[in-house]
């Protein structure tokens, strides 16, 4: 009952203390206090081969599992069991993504799921989305990241562009703005024309740096991951123990640009992954 009431971690360091307490620690009973409640309709048909609740929980942890019909995945964080989640493109709302001449809906075999968005051609770009409040662990600090990567190895209209980003809760207090760029900004890049995709368009330094200081100078840059895929941080926040908890809570986020004009093109969007702050990681509480 110690074991039961501390954490994955907590099991694997204290089963090296003894057979005695390995015994209890990779017990059954404790395992499925780690596993979320409905995890029988989480883990895939070979679960039927795992011997003990500890290997189900390792496989939600080391896979994720297409839920809500493919349209979003699911796996539990290995050190806490915290939830973990990626809505897919298709889980979002993607201004124009109806319409062939500005998106398409494409296959490629390094996502998650069927489907992904590939931008085309926009001036106006807004991606949206929810999620609710009772999916994710209580007590806990999230980050809300969007996926993405270059379409063919080259994008257009993303260099010198910030984008306006916001995480927080629906219908309560206004979430707060940041500013975010999915190429990375180098200010040692001379002035000269950018590529996009109906022109050549000439952008100086000094109009870099202009667009930086009307947002405030701290912009957000994307960093590649492990699978290959690119991420930016879109924002954070806090589910409280109590209070926004709810299944009627969510979740809402958003990154646009309407305002500069600029055509932008030639990248893919995955999806939008929520995951759990990492130790050292900035923790601020999101009202």
């Amino acid at each position: 009952m110690v074991i039961y009431h501390t954490s994955p971690r907590d099991a694997c360091v204290a089963a090296s203390v003894s057979k005695t307490v390995k015994s209890a620690a990779e017990s059954d009973l404790v395992w499925e206090r780690f596993l979320p409640p409905e995890y029988s309709s989480l883990v895939p048909p070979r679960s039927l081969d795992f011997s003990s609740k500890k290997e189900i929980y390792l496989s939600l942890a080391d896979d994720s599992v297409l839920i809500d019909d493919g349209k979003k995945s699911f796996w539990l964080e290995k050190a806490s069991g915290k939830r973990c989640y990626m809505l897919s493109a298709m889980d979002l709302k993607i201004t124009w993504s109806d319409c062939p001449a500005y998106w398409q809906w494409n296959t490629v075999p390094d996502s998650k799921f069927k489907r992904v968005a590939e931008l085309r051609d926009v001036c106006w770009f807004e991606i949206r989305g929810k999620i609710s409040c009772g999916m994710l662990s209580k007590g806990t600090h999230y980050s809300v990241y969007l996926v993405f990567k270059r379409a063919g190895g080259r994008s257009y209209g993303f260099e010198d562009t910030p984008m306006e980003a916001q995480v927080g809760f629906v219908g309560k207090d206004a979430a707060k703005k940041k500013f975010v760029v999915l190429e990375p900004i180098d200010m040692d890049q001379p002035s000269g024309y950018r590529y996009t995709s109906v022109s050549l368009t000439w952008v100086s330094r000094e109009d870099r740096t202009r667009r930086l200081r009307e947002v405030g100078g701290n912009v957000e840059e994307p960093k590649v991951r492990g699978d290959g895929w690119s991420e930016v941080k879109l924002g954070k926040v806090y589910i409280h123990d109590g209070g926004y908890d709810d299944d009627g809570d969510e979740i809402e986020f958003s990154i646009m640009e309407t305002e500069q004009g600029d055509w932008k093109s030639a990248m893919i969007f995955q999806g939008v992954e929520i995951r759990p702050m990492k130790e050292g990681e900035e923790m601020v509480i999101t009202k």
